[in-house]
């Protein structure tokens, strides 16, 4: 079950909360989610490269609040925070509501969130990085942020071959079977000149034992809010610095686990 189905579905209301918080009739409900859909589409394509991770949509009656989780807020804000300002007309024309609210909210890690992981490995194919480095440079930094595993796979003509082929690389550890396990998951594609590569990216990061508040701009954590009124999330310097090789395990090394940290062993 783990296998097929998003990480991320499988968790909602356990875990995790959902990108778009409104109430509608069932008249209204395919509008506003087809309208939802709008605006993530143009914010991505509008802010390509931002570091965009997620859009978390709210809506009260006359309402429409957008969260844009960036690790690069000051490409969004712009100079004395012109461009933000050209985006929120640009929204109101699009959806027709003359109460647009805009929130940025900067993401302090962002080697831990899978959205920019997938988007960082993409944009190296696009400008003809070999796969294999892009990807062990994002898992080695992945780690080394405190991650417990990471998972990653690119599917495509892979180097420019004839022949498209998948490819996994994997280390620590990412069990999608356990719902208070905290997994980030992201599909990704690179418009490179030969085709079109598929990049998935799955990073564990740690089970979730208490009971956790849903809002989703409040489990983004990592991160403090930029231009808006609310200041959701909390960041723990402690995290920042513990740092090393993923979290508590003993031995450092990557996948080594506590069996010592890989190479050592009793040779």
């Amino acid at each position: 079950m783990g296998q097929k189905s998003n990480p991320i579905g499988l968790r909602l209301g356990i875990i995790r909360g959902w990108d778009s918080n409104w109430f509608a009739s069932k008249t209204e409900y395919p509008k506003k989610l087809i309208e939802d859909n709008k605006i993530r589409n143009y914010l991505n394509a509008r802010i390509n490269k931002g570091g965009i991770s997620k859009i978390v949509i709210e809506r009260t009656l006359n309402k429409l609040i957008v969260t844009i989780h960036t690790s690069k807020p000051g490409i969004i804000i712009g100079k004395g925070g012109g461009e933000v300002d050209r985006i929120k007309e640009e929204l109101k024309k699009l959806c027709g509501k003359d109460d647009v609210q805009i929130n940025i909210l900067e993401i302090r890690r962002p080697e831990l969130d899978a959205n920019i992981v997938a988007d960082t490995i993409a944009r190296q194919l696009e400008n003809r990085i070999n796969y294999k480095r892009a990807i062990k440079m994002s898992i080695a930094s992945a780690l080394r942020m405190g991650a417990e595993g990471i998972k990653v796979k690119v599917g495509g003509r892979l180097g420019g071959t004839e022949i498209a082929r998948s490819e996994e690389i994997k280390q620590g550890r990412t069990p999608l079977h356990t719902l208070r396990m905290d997994i980030d998951y992201a599909n990704v594609f690179a418009l490179t000149v030969y085709g079109k590569i598929g990049i998935k990216v799955w990073i564990c990061k740690g089970e979730v034992l208490g009971k956790r508040d849903l809002n989703p701009n409040v489990v983004a954590g990592g991160g403090k809010e930029l231009g808006g009124e609310r200041q959701p999330g909390g960041f723990d310097r402690r995290d920042d610095r513990r740092g090393g090789g993923g979290g508590d395990r003993r031995g450092g090394g990557g996948a080594g686990g506590n069996r010592g940290g890989g190479g050592g062993g009793r040779r």
